[in-house]
């Protein structure tokens, strides 16, 4: 009797020690995927008439959280927050349309980028501007919003020019209509939102500028590079199987219009990703 124990004992923990990797490998399967984002960017990231989070970026994580089998909860945090909250295990991803910068990764790590953005201009109907360069001469006035990437970009880039720097988009839009700037540049979704507002006052010009765009990617916590892998992989999955184009037809559809007749790259023609 002592020796059939010992045999059945002996095949149980052969039989436990089998299981073993595949439950350390799914550890994290089942569990809440707490993603961090600011509702405040439609139509990547914004709430409905509910209140309920929605958009792109919504969609995404979702659709993330289900190819990992964990359920996704999105926890509405304010921009200067979100990288807080990622270090301190409040959050487990960031997905908010979040630039992968060096000075950021020397606190989180990134995916590999899902999608770009690019500066464009917003230009009065009246200004003799055409392009970015028609603006580095003397008279010409360039609003710019306080410490974005295109008050940064035309402080290295316009010698000549003037800029006129504002805490608020808003502000560096009314300059244009109004006539007292020439442009404003911001990312292409914003630039193309406000020209659809004032079409009457100005015009726009979505084609990218810049040597290289700004790429986003999935923020996480350093050393989980696990996840990281994971997460790598669905993007390219998402992306083979039409993921992202079907994003687009659902939130872009008269941006993508624009985009293709004026044949310049759109949000998610990621092609060439940097390293992360």
């Amino acid at each position: 009797m002592t020796r059939k124990i010992t045999k059945l004992m002996a095949f149980a923990m052969v039989m436990l020690l089998a299981v073993l990797p595949i439950t350390a490998c799914s550890q994290d399967k089942g569990k809440k995927l707490v993603v961090g984002m600011e509702l405040a960017y439609p139509p990547f990231e914004t709430t409905d008439a509910s209140n309920n989070p929605t958009g792109i970026s919504v969609d995404f994580a979702k659709a993330l959280g289900a190819a990992l089998g964990r359920e996704v909860i999105i926890e509405n945090i304010a921009w200067a927050g979100l990288i807080p909250a990622l270090e301190t295990k409040k959050v487990d991803l960031i997905i908010s349309s979040m630039t992968i910068t060096e000075e950021r990764k020397k606190q989180i790590d990134f995916s590999e980028p899902y999608a770009m953005a690019n500066l464009a201009l917003l230009i009065n109907k009246d200004s003799p501007v055409q392009s970015y360069a028609d603006l580095d001469q003397p008279g010409r006035i360039l609003a710019v919003k306080k410490g974005s990437t295109g008050h940064i970009y035309a402080e290295a880039h316009l010698k000549n020019a003037t800029i006129m720097v504002f805490d608020k988009e808003s502000a560096c839009v009314l300059e244009v209509v109004q006539g007292k700037a020439d442009a404003f540049t911001y990312d292409q979704l914003t630039i193309y939102k406000n020209w659809k507002q004032y079409e009457d006052k100005t015009r726009v010009n979505l084609a990218p500028y810049q040597e290289a765009p700004e790429y986003w990617g999935v923020a996480l916590r350093k050393g989980e590079s696990e996840l990281r892998d994971q997460i790598n992989s669905f993007i390219k999955k998402y992306r083979d199987e039409g993921g992202f184009d079907k994003l687009a037809e659902k939130y872009l559809t008269d941006q993508k219009k624009i985009f293709d007749e004026m044949e310049i790259p759109f949000f998610f023609d990621v092609e060439a990703s940097p390293s992360t």
